[in-house]
């Protein structure tokens, strides 16, 4: 299983990546598989770098903040409007239960059909486990401030070549410290989660977000493998949330940047997917003329 960072940054899409997506693939032997967590804002753009959007096979949203699902509404547009069609059938989407209403809404479209005609929207049930290829993904409560929040378990099994092996992936979506996160968690090879707060500086605020701090201490109570931190806002300093967590964890630890791709089990940087897309796309036209020479 390989996880390929599109966008890292909190809140609100930053300079350097798009908000909340994540790209994650494997192989059942006959075929590559690649689902989604969370499809942020600005997130769409960066994705078709590494992948043509008609090889969606899943998206998985841990909540209905914009900055988690709001570029649906563009692959809505990708998927309905294309000239030449779609040619494939809806996209699942897992998500809250009120997913599809409040993405018609955020289109301004009435709620019937809504998006339904493009994706086929399925509501998360807590911890049931759903299959899809060679995933099995669970979805389990945490604790933010919107009626449903999830932190997402991901399990994948492979034959490479005879060679089977079970990866374990485990996002975080947005989350105060909560037993909910800790059972996603446990025994992890890759545990992306956030760290949006700073200790000192946002002791008073809790219920939100994790530090450093706490994402640490929660791969360490989960015995994860690694830790890559993630969701750090524009105003969050990077080094200081990963000292922070460095204090109280001990294994692999790192900071999620966009663009870069991981091995999950063997938490290796790896060359990022090439899209086919963009080789059909043909380079523009120049209708520019040289400048004169002063």
């Amino acid at each position: 299983m390989k996880l390929t960072i599109i966008g890292s940054t909190g809140s609100f899409p930053g300079p350097s990546s798009p908000a909340s997506c994540y790209l994650v693939s494997a192989h059942d032997g006959q075929r590559p598989w690649r689902i989604l967590l969370d499809l942020g804002s600005g997130s769409l753009g960066v994705l078709q770098r590494y992948m043509d959007l008609k090889d969606i096979d899943g998206v998985f949203l841990s909540h209905l903040h914009p900055d988690h699902c709001m570029d649906l509404c563009g692959l809505h547009v990708a998927v309905r409007w294309d000239p030449m069609g779609w040619g494939r059938d809806r996209i699942k989407v897992w998500g809250p239960a009120d997913t599809a209403e409040r993405m018609a809404t955020a289109y301004g479209m009435d709620p019937e059909p809504g998006m339904t005609e493009e994706f086929d929207f399925i509501n998360w049930v807590p911890r049931q486990v759903v299959e899809l290829g060679p995933f099995r993904i669970t979805a389990y409560p945490v604790r933010h401030p919107t009626p449903e929040a999830y932190a997402i378990r991901v399990e994948a099994t492979e034959d490479l070549f005879g060679d089977v092996r079970t990866s374990v992936l485990t996002y975080s979506g947005d989350t105060d410290s909560c037993e909910g996160l800790i059972e996603a968690a446990e025994d992890a090879d890759l545990f992306l989660c956030e760290a949006a707060y700073e200790e000192g500086r946002d002791d008073a605020i809790q219920g939100i977000h994790l530090t450093g701090k706490r994402a640490g201490e929660a791969a360490t109570e989960a015995g994860v493998r690694r830790l890559l931190l993630t969701h750090i806002p524009v105003w969050t300093d990077t080094n200081t949330v990963i000292n922070e967590a460095a204090e109280v964890y001990e294994g692999g630890l790192a900071a999620a940047v966009s663009g870069v791709t991981y091995g999950v089990l063997s938490g290796d940087r790896l060359e990022p997917p090439k899209t086919s897309a963009m080789s059909r796309i043909p380079a523009p036209k120049s209708n520019t003329r040289a400048l004169p020479r002063q």
